[in-house]
């Protein structure tokens, strides 16, 4: 299973959200290039990032660090965060990450997700950030009347290569992922499914490996706050 430890970029600072709320985030001293850096020397291989100043804006403003990162660490990085045309996605591509996630673009506009799949094959996941069953969009400010698992029917067979599903009533909360709801989605989807939100523990990652189509973790403020320890989560990773 993958580990992805979390780096979620605001003002250029390391913060971490809870329930996807801008008014509930704790900043943390270290840079975001610094603390890439400690994933790389405690073993880790991928990383996620989320630019939250792109997904308020649309517009790639952190990419500065973002290069910086790949220039300095080899490790394969799945970004999202307000990536809403293709030349967004091609900067990051250029730029050298692994797989750019779409979000709300893609809820708003399938027709846009399955292009992107089109022309940038395998580089493209998909957030699914889901509230009460129902999909969360625009920095999960808004909440749409599409159901989770309905709207993943739909756009099921245009390639993405990923999907990373996020529960938002647990994100940041520490009080371990949905792995029920996650369940169904990995059942339905044709692609690999990454859990996102509340992994608290040892124990949370331990069963997430017993479940079905589940390529990996990620692992956020349970990191930033003390609660696993980097070597420890390092020997879960088996990809």
């Amino acid at each position: 299973m993958k580990i992805f430890p979390a780096i979620d970029i605001k003002d250029k600072k390391c913060v971490r959200l809870v329930k996807g709320d801008f008014d509930n985030k704790t900043e943390y001293k270290i840079s975001p290039v610094e603390q890439a850096g400690k994933y790389k020397d405690n073993g880790f291989k991928n990383l996620h990032i989320v630019d939250l100043d792109g997904a308020l804006t649309g517009d790639p403003i952190n990419i500065d660090i973002i290069q910086d990162i790949i220039g300095k660490f080899d490790l394969k990085i799945e970004i999202g965060g307000g990536v809403r045309n293709f030349e967004t996605i091609q900067k990051y591509i250029d730029a050298g990450v692994e797989k750019v996630i779409l979000g709300s673009a893609a809820i708003k506009d399938r027709s846009f997700l399955e292009d992107a799949c089109n022309k940038f094959q395998n580089q493209i996941a998909l957030g699914l950030d889901a509230k009460d069953g129902h999909l969360a969009i625009s920095g999960w400010t808004e909440e749409s009347d599409k159901l989770t698992t309905e709207y993943l029917k739909k756009v099921n067979d245009y390639g993405v290569s990923r999907i990373i599903y996020t529960d938002i009533n647990r994100d940041g909360t520490k009080q371990s992922p949905n792995f029920e709801e996650t369940q169904k989605v990995a059942d339905i989807s044709n692609c690999p499914v990454v859990i996102s939100g509340g992994v608290s523990s040892i124990n949370d990652i331990k069963k997430a490996k017993k479940l079905n189509n589940i390529e990996g973790v990620i692992v956020g403020k349970a990191i930033y706050d003390g609660d696993i320890k980097l070597d420890e989560l390092a020997k879960e990773i088996d990809a």
